[in-house]
């Protein structure tokens, strides 16, 4: 297979790194590039190679493994109109990765030597290239434990760093009150303003180091499934905002005069339900870019699922072969870890239920809230229960030490315990029912999702019950917070679900961002499932309608010519004209035309 010139411009048309090129030069470009064709398991290059060039997927799948102690560590598979290589030559270090074929491929390679000349010769090529090998590095840094099974990351990126600088001016004009001190211990000898000085330097250096670890720790996201804002403050507050690719509307950037000296700006990214902001983005055309492309390219893949759907369902009625590809399974649900209850004792498992956060049963999830909860609600009674505890082992133990008292005493017959014991006695059963009432108000507020709907269920003990539902697939975004010291160290918040114009909250659930994927993933499950049904009435609809014209063209023939009996050898030539017009509606139908690719080496 020889691909002609027109065919590889418009291939490269649609990978973000040549956006920007006129047609003539992708054509120009395409010339140079050598055409490889692999079979499968075929090794493109090895774990500390000399970079000899770029690669380009035309056809077929790549594996990027690394080695490890089970073996390999597979970082991805890459496919068609992905790319590879780029690192290793912007850096001028070997292969950090081995690249071998999945199956047959087809490969575009482009040398070195035209590589740095392309480089040199287009501008617009440099940062589009920076971008991607900027987001491929920080994928590969950050092992993300939410992201689906088979979920990757297209596009990531910080905060500019400028954004960092200004954060640091409030602590270097703090720094000046310890440099005057440390200049006036100086000069007049005195102890105390250089102590005060050295606390106050210890201090802002604490405060500096913090700001540059709450600048890393925020994170713009894109994968194949979603746009995702990570927003971490260390140790009070932790967010993750995201929105399905198929919510998005539009991408667009927003930039000032400094921000277009220094190549920064904001990259918005609008939904159904308003609009996820990329502040102080690097080259935010660039990266605007890469959203934008990754986000057709996904829902071309979903446009082209359907379409081979329809094209195998028409095969099947007319008795031609059908092709199904296989399909990729949805990564688990979120696995709390917790151990099989058949391997606990009886009652271990009984105690752990009632105080489970999470338990699934079949396609169901119940969440409770945080057992910090509980004690928050429990607290005041379960001190108040220690203190009349502890007041009555006091009287009990006054009572041992005087002679002329006990704990009870038998007079005529009749039993008379300690007037005070038997107060504090009633006491404690006060506070232990105000703690048992606290419970069960705690264990009444769950909060379910189901393959169906999401459920936020809150009943008052004895009292009114409150039920809050929404089809899940009705779902537009997510968005969980840790706020807190104590939501960052036990790992508690909430999940907001916005589902029209309402809001849903899942409130101090056990680790929100592990609840937030359990939603996510059923809500995926269920719109897949709806939309096949759909789809499925259409393809059956489409394919009766071709089989009947398919089974009944000689009748149709016929009609058309006003001529009966036997005319096999009349309308053979039509049968022909139909089959292939038959054919020609199935091969017709247009490929994926997804964009943009992304790199697994460096």
């Amino acid at each position: 297979m020889n691909i002609d010139i027109k065919q590889r411009a418009l291939f490269l048309n649609r990978i973000h790194l040549f956006n920007g090129l006129r047609e003539d030069e992708l054509e120009g470009i395409s010339i140079k590039l050598e055409e490889i064709h692999l079979p499968a398991n075929a090794i493109i290059f090895s774990r500390g190679d000399k970079p000899n060039g770029f690669y380009l997927i035309y056809k077929g799948k790549v594996k990027v493994a690394r080695p490890s102690a089970e073996g390999e560590d597979v970082l991805a598979i890459l496919s068609k109109e992905d790319y590879f290589g780029e690192e290793s030559l912007i850096e001028n270090r070997n292969r950090s990765a081995t690249l071998t074929t999945e199956e047959d491929s087809i490969l575009l390679f482009m040398s070195r030597q035209l590589f740095d000349e392309l480089i040199l010769k287009y501008e617009k090529l440099r940062p589009n290239l920076v971008v991607a090998i900027n987001s491929h590095k920080l994928a590969r840094a950050n092992r993300f434990k939410w992201l689906g099974k088979n979920e990757v990351i297209y596009f990531m990126a910080r905060r500019h760093v400028i954004r960092l600088y200004q954060a640091l001016i409030p602590p270097i004009l703090f720094s000046l009150i310890p440099a005057f001190l440390l200049i006036w211990g100086g000069i007049t000898g005195a102890v105390t303003p250089v102590a005060v000085a050295g606390i106050l330097l210890i201090g802002i250096l604490g405060w500096v180091i913090w700001l540059v670890i709450d600048w890393s720790n925020d994170y713009y996201i894109v994968t194949n499934q979603r746009v995702i804002w990570l927003e971490k403050v260390l140790f009070l507050y932790d967010s993750r905002q995201e929105a399905p690719l198929g919510t998005l509307l539009s991408v667009g950037v927003e930039t000032d005069f400094l921000g277009r000296q220094l190549n920064y700006g904001n990259v918005n990214v609008r939904t159904f339900v308003g609009n996820i902001k990329f502040e102080y983005v690097s080259f935010p055309e660039q990266a605007a870019d890469m959203v934008r492309e990754y986000w057709e390219r996904t829902k071309s893949k979903g446009t082209q699922a359907q379409k081979d759907a329809m094209k195998n369902a028409i095969r099947a009625k007319i008795g031609m072969p059908v092709i199904k590809e296989p399909e990729e399974p949805l990564a688990p649900v979120f696995d709390m870890g917790n151990k099989d209850p058949q391997e606990k004792g009886l009652f271990w498992t009984a105690l752990s239920n009632r105080f489970k956060l999470r338990q699934e049963d079949g396609g169901t999830i119940i969440y409770h809230k945080h057992w910090i909860v509980l004690l928050q609600q429990t607290g005041k009674a379960l001190l108040l229960l220690l203190f009349i505890l502890t007041l009555f082992f006091i009287q009990l133990y006054r009572l041992y030490l005087d002679p002329n008292n006990a704990s009870f005493e038998i007079i005529d017959n009749s039993f008379r315990p300690d007037t005070i014991l038997v107060l504090l006695t009633l006491f404690m059963a006060i506070a232990l029912g105000w703690a048992g009432w606290e419970y069960w108000d705690w264990s009444n507020d769950i909060f379910m999702v189901t393959p169906e709907e999401i459920m936020d269920l809150d009943r008052t003990p004895l009292g009114k019950e409150e039920r809050r539902t929404a089809q899940i697939e009705n779902i537009l975004s997510t968005e969980y917070q840790r706020i807190g010291i104590l939501g960052i160290l036990f790992n508690y918040g909430t999940v907001f679900i916005t589902v029209g114009g309402a809001k849903l909250s899942f409130q101090d659930v056990l680790d929100p961002a592990g609840v937030m994927s359990d939603i996510n993933r059923r809500r995926m499950v269920r719109i897949a499932k709806k939309a096949e049904e759909s789809a499925n009435v259409d393809r059956e609809r489409m394919a009766t309608w071709v089989a009947a014209y398919h089974l009944n063209r000689d009748e149709f023939a016929s009609a058309s010519t006003g001529q009966t009996g036997n005319t096999s050898g009349t309308f053979r030539v039509a049968d022909n004209e139909i089959d292939g017009q038959i054919e020609d509606m199935i091969d017709d139908l247009p490929e994926d035309e997804g964009s943009s690719g992304i790199s697994g080496e460096g």
